[in-house]
């Protein structure tokens, strides 16, 4: 990852690889956002009319990039658009991130438009980020240094918290870009456990016989058809005089097959279907670095789904860690089978909030798309997970858990049904599922990322395609709003 530098915004531009300012979207063209001003010095005043000629309109992800010719310090001028609003923090986010992802094989990049330090840097960071651990020749070239206007103790502050959560993003879009026959349970807990112990914290990896003493039936259940058995870890931040306790939960499902019920369609992308586990882990390592005062537990279920000879079968009834017995109505709704046990055993520990996310459902983005994460719980906990995850510049969308879709998942020779015969509300049928092993009186927020965490179309803003890290400044910014 870069180095993030300060230079005080009145100052002179530095020589740099490239300079990157805004334009704001404006009647009649666009306009220079603030924050330019040594910028269209060292242009000879010539950048407004730059901009016209280039027809540069300012919307978002609008990158337009103007050689200087020897005129300026800096050869390549960058103009990324932050469309209507230059002072709203994701606008300034996306369109930093949008230049950056242009300029990864610069050495030194300048940003010269007037926001807050902290929401440059993480737009810079989260749009520098690159996958490049199975090129077998990778570009030598790479970004070092990022220079951001600010100075100052709340400046440096602000860019070391940028650094962190940019950081837990990076850690987890390595992990869900890395191809299945590397990543599966054993090799995932590997590297949950490393990561954990190089953040300070304790951690605890239930192998298979630990998961059959446990009374994990519903990861057992899952992982059975596949030659790598499942795994559960749990790592803690236990911090003194902690203002609350909470416990995280994430689905880990290594490659989702469908199992028996075998998928027909886009398989490709299942490797990312333990985006949620990675989302956690990340997120609980950054909440260490930035020593809050709040403790956290989390507890992460990894099973492969295979289709393999010992495969649990539709019609199956699973025994879960807490007693309850389900009916397997389809093995391709395995997330929430793993997660129930996850689920029972986090709340052993009597926290006083739960967080769980996972790549749960399809009907996720035929609901919401491919950008907007579905959250779904407790209304006062729920709508406090959101409102945390917008300010922090993450798309979250309060869902309901509406009462007659429950009756659906009785099943009339167990406790519960992984699945309903009606294909309506899937997302929330799924939400209902996980509720059943809530305890009634623990505030709970389930987060559906099936679409966000993996972008499967074109790059966009700071988001790369592939893993995105999707719900882990939710997570940060959630725990931030309990430490006070």
């Amino acid at each position: 990852m870069p180095t993030v530098s300060l230079l005080a915004a009145s100052a002179d531009v530095i020589a740099a690889d490239a300079v990157v300012v805004g334009a704001v979207r404006a009647a009649g063209g666009a306009r220079i956002a603030p924050g330019a001003r040594a910028v269209e010095k060292a242009m000879g005043k010539r950048l407004a009319a730059a901009l016209a000629t280039l027809e540069v309109t300012g919307r978002p992800d609008e990158v337009v990039r103007i050689p200087t010719l020897g005129t300026a310090p800096f050869p390549l001028l960058v103009v990324t658009g932050l469309g209507d609003d230059p002072h709203d923090a994701e606008s300034v986010r996306r369109g930093v991130g949008a230049a950056l992802r242009t300029l990864t094989g610069h050495g030194h990049v300048r940003v010269a438009i007037d926001a807050p330090p902290g929401v440059i840097a993480e737009g810079a960071l989260l749009g520098s980020y690159a996958f490049t651990a199975y090129k077998s020749a990778p570009d030598r070239r790479r970004l070092r240094r990022i220079t951001v206007p600010g100075s100052g103790a709340g400046a440096r502050r602000e860019v070391a918290h940028a650094r962190v959560v940019a950081g837990a993003v990076a850690a987890v879009r390595d992990l869900v870009n890395t191809p299945p026959n590397d990543l599966y349970p054993q090799s995932f807990a590997g590297r949950a456990r490393s990561l954990a112990e190089a953040a300070g914290l304790a951690v605890e990896v239930l192998d298979e016989r630990a998961l059959r003493r446990g009374r994990f039936g519903g990861i057992l259940g899952v992982g059975a058809g596949s030659a790598r058995p499942p795994r559960l870890v749990r790592i803690s931040y236990r911090p003194d005089r902690p203002r609350a306790r909470v416990a995280l939960v994430g689905k880990g499902i290594t490659f989702d097959s469908g199992g028996l019920n075998l998928k027909t369609a886009k398989m490709e992308q299942m490797k990312s279907d333990m985006g949620g586990a990675a989302a956690m882990i990340a997120s609980i390592c950054a909440v260490a670095a930035l020593k809050l005062p709040v403790e956290v537990v989390a507890t992460v279920p990894m099973a492969e789904n295979m289709p393999g000879g010992a495969a649990y079968r539709p019609s199956d009834i699973l025994t879960f860690r807490n007693g309850r017995t389900v009916e397997v109505g389809d093995t391709d709704a395995e997330g929430r089978l793993i997660l129930g046990d996850a689920i029972a055993r986090a709340a052993e520990d009597g926290p006083d909030y739960l967080i769980e996310a996972s790549t749960l459902t399809g009907a996720q983005v035929v609901a919401l798309g491919p950008r907007v994460i579905g959250a779904m719980g407790e209304p006062a906990w729920r709508d406090a997970v959101v409102a945390a995850g917008n300010a922090a510049g993450e798309a979250v969308w309060a869902m309901p858990l509406p009462d007659d879709l429950r009756p659906g998942l009785d099943s009339p020779v167990a406790d519960l049904v992984n699945v309903t015969g009606d294909r309506w509300g899937g997302m929330l049928v799924a939400g209902h599922f996980l509720a059943d092993f809530v305890p009634a009186a623990l505030p709970w927020v389930h987060l559906d990322i099936a679409g966000p965490a993996f972008n499967t179309k074109a790059p966009w803003g700071y988001t790369p395609k592939g893993g995105t890290g999707a719900g882990v400044r939710t997570v940060i910014a959630a725990v931030e709003h309990l430490a006070g």
